[in-house]
């Protein structure tokens, strides 16, 4: 099977895609002379547009590759087609250089341990726009496509490109410019400042896979040169990383902006103009500045002067400032914001804004921790945070501020907009329990809990999905159960936070309302089916009266019945072969009877899926039986089905079921009105066609 492989190529800014595929290696061709080989596992160009092409996603123009004038080469021509050395697992034997398969485990390997040896690959390279395009498309969760595997590192590149798309849906990008000694060019740069970005530029930098890290530096010799063998060490990998984010999500957001009009905000002596239409240019050069490198390298300071508050994360940003939301005192109603620096590494390092006032130092070391310039580093942190909440504002009028003080309004405030922002602007934010959106569950919530269970078996014969079921409801706030007087006093201290049992809960006006509401409306039982509380369980239904479910419990029979359709038939006993049954029901026969008799009891239909020949049949009359053992067939059954299949079916019921009388309702001669109503309560199956079923109608209504 062929193996496609890629990764990004910093250096020619291009995504470099390859395949591999099994053949049988000649060591006498790979001698242990130390020349770079072509990699006898690498596709041939043709072969490997031909994978590409099933695997979609790729503009046709870079894999039909045509020449100068217009006419399609040969592969080895492809105008996409590049060479390039790449460093692979390799076995070094007295004799030659073997090469590990990427499908193979290296404890599958035989010899003395790899090493790190380079290759000469062909494959064809992509721009970042259509590099983005291809990565995009790629299946997550799959490592095959059309039949053609994906290695590892194109399927890590797919899950980078989908934080890319993320970035762009998020506005996560700003525009600058970039100035070489060629050129002035106009770029989009990706912003990093979240600390859920933060966090994946971790994950993905830890688990970049080796093959992206060792593509080595372009080779200036001639082909036919001799080549002594070089091997450079595996790339870094965050700045790999940054610079592809950086190239797919300016050529996407090329792709998709609209004109940038130009304005004279920065200064009229700025080339403004110059520099948009170089953002919307595909090239992204700048032309016919004025001023030159001296006036492009003033919009640079500027905007790197008014980008300076949105800083994107980095390595070398090891601290950042965290606003913790402590709870007000026993006897005080007002929240206090305390500041603190916290370690990007481990969210429970936090060192408080009174500490970091004692080092007045360019470098501190505390608690074991070496912390660079701490006082400058939480001032801009507090800086770059005023313009995202106004208390942290107000709080910068002191010599030192530490902290500031939030009353229930402006908390609650602070809960719903401050704390998005702040942490989507890369700051840190602790919450006390309870208010943490991401650890809020609907117990949390004020809302209604409820029990549901069957009536009792002396009430009912046979459940549906609209019986009604016995029903005990309780007001819940934080997973207690609070009466009306308790509620009311809850409200009564007109507060949008209060604390339960050391659980804060937000006290919600719509769900004030709704709750009081509900008690005016409680007074009868609260009417509940089966078919409700199966929606209940899943979560399809959450809302009684506007007020929320925030917890359901079944009990009895009724959570049997979740539990089996939730979980399956493999919950349910077998069951044995009924009376009157001639044969042996195999086991899987023997559950999807039981599956057949649990609905049925519930007025549920069934659908048996077993494949052709596993013994439906057999199973459907199995069934019927065990119907009659139980005295629940009141009348005959009417059993519908292809007319082809009518002979069958009545064979094998007169074969497995002796005791079962069958009327065939099929043909010129068949019985219609008071004839055929008397003859089918005698019977215990009336076999028909559909087509029948319907022309017939009523005369099956009469049975």
């Amino acid at each position: 099977m062929a193996i496609l492989h890629g990764s990004w190529l910093a250096e020619e800014q291009r995504f470099f895609l390859w395949g591999e595929i099994w053949q049988r290696l000649n060591p006498d061709a790979l001698g242990l002379d130390f020349a770079v080989y072509d990699h006898p596992f690498a596709m041939a160009i043709a072969d490997l547009v031909e994978g590409l092409q099933k695997v979609g996603g790729i503009p046709k123009l870079a894999l039909v590759g045509k020449g100068k004038g217009g006419k399609t080469r040969n592969p080895k021509g492809h105008e996409r087609a590049w060479e390039r050395w790449l460093a692979l697992p390799t076995t070094l034997t007295a004799t030659a250089c073997l090469p590990h398969h990427s499908a193979t485990a290296a404890s599958e390997q035989a010899g003395a341990a790899p090493l790190l040896y380079p290759w000469r690959v062909t494959g064809l390279w992509l721009t970042p726009g259509e590099a983005a395009s291809f990565l995009q498309q790629l299946p997550l969760g799959h490592d095959q496509v059309a039949g053609v595997a994906l290695g590892g590192d194109l399927r890590y590149w797919s899950q980078v490109g989908r934080w890319g798309l993320d970035l762009l849906a998020r506005g996560k990008y700003l525009p600058g410019i970039t100035i070489t000694r060629k050129a002035t060019y106009g770029r989009w740069q990706v912003l990093l400042d979240s600390d859920t970005d933060s966090h994946r530029l971790r994950q993905f930098k830890a688990h970049m896979p080796p093959a992206c890290r060792t593509y080595q530096a372009p080779d200036k010799t001639r082909r036919d040169a001799p080549v002594a063998v070089r091997l450079d060490y595996p790339r870094e990998p965050e700045p790999l990383l940054q610079d592809f984010l950086a190239a797919t999500v300016d050529a996407q957001v090329r792709h998709r902006s609209d004109p940038l009009a130009a304005t004279e905000v920065l200064s009229p002596d700025l080339p403004v103009r110059e520099w948009l239409q170089a953002l919307n240019d595909e090239a992204g050069k700048l032309e016919g500045v004025e001023g030159g490198a001296i006036a492009a390298a003033r919009l640079r300071d500027a905007l790197t002067t008014w980008a300076a508050p949105l800083q994107t994360v980095t390595d070398t940003q090891r601290f950042r400032v965290c606003f913790s939301l402590e709870p007000p005192a026993e006897t005080e109603t007002d929240w206090r914001l305390a500041y603190y620096l916290q370690s990007r590494e481990d969210d429970h390092f936090r060192i408080p804004a009174e500490t970091l006032w004692q080092y007045p130092v360019a470098e501190a070391v505390i608690a074991g921790q070496t912390i660079p310039a701490p006082q400058e580093t939480l001032l801009a942190g507090l800086g770059r945070a005023a313009r995202l909440c106004d208390p942290v504002k107000d709080s910068l009028q002191q010599e030192r501020p530490s902290g500031c003080a939030l009353d229930p309004a402006q908390t609650y405030v602070f809960l719903k907009v401050a704390v998005a922002r702040l942490q989507d602007n890369g700051f840190g934010v602790v919450l006390p329990p309870g208010l943490n959106p991401q650890d809020q569950t609907g117990n949390s919530r004020l809302g209604i809990r409820l029990e549901a269970a069957a009536p009792d078996r002396k009430q009912r014969q046979r459940l549906g999905l609209k019986s009604l079921l016995n029903v005990k409801w309780a007001l819940s706030i934080a997973g207690e159960t609070v009466s009306q007087k308790d509620f009311e006093k809850l409200v009564s201290l007109e507060t949008p936070l209060v604390e339960i049992n050391g659980q804060w809960v937000e006290m919600r006006p719509q769900d004030i309302r709704a709750a009081r509401e509900f008690f005016k409306k409680r007074q009868d039982p609260i009417s509940l089916s089966v078919e409700d509380a199966l929606r209940m369980s899943t979560g399809d239904t959450q809302v009684i009266d506007k007020l929320p479910v925030v917890s359901f419990e079944a009990s009895g029979v009724l959570q049997d019945l979740i539990t089996t359709l939730t979980q399956g038939n493999q919950t349910l006993e077998p069951i044995t072969e009924p009376d009157g049954f001639k044969g042996t029901l195999r086991p899987y026969q023997a559950r999807g009877v039981s599956w057949l008799s649990f609905l049925e009891q519930w007025g549920l239909g069934a659908c048996l899926a077993d494949d052709m020949g596993l013994g439906k049949t057999i199973q459907f009359i199995a069934f019927l039986l065990h119907l009659r053992q139980r005295a629940l067939l009141d009348g005959p059954t009417l059993l519908v089905c292809p007319t082809s299949v009518l002979g069958n079916w009545e064979r094998e019921i007169r074969k497995f079921a002796t005791g079962l009388k069958v009327l065939m309702h099929h043909g010129d001669g068949r019985a219609h009105g008071a004839a055929f109503a008397r003859k089918a309560r005698g019977v215990s199956v009336v076999l028909t066609s559909y087509a029948l079923a319907q022309r017939d109608l009523k005369d099956l209504e009469r049975v």
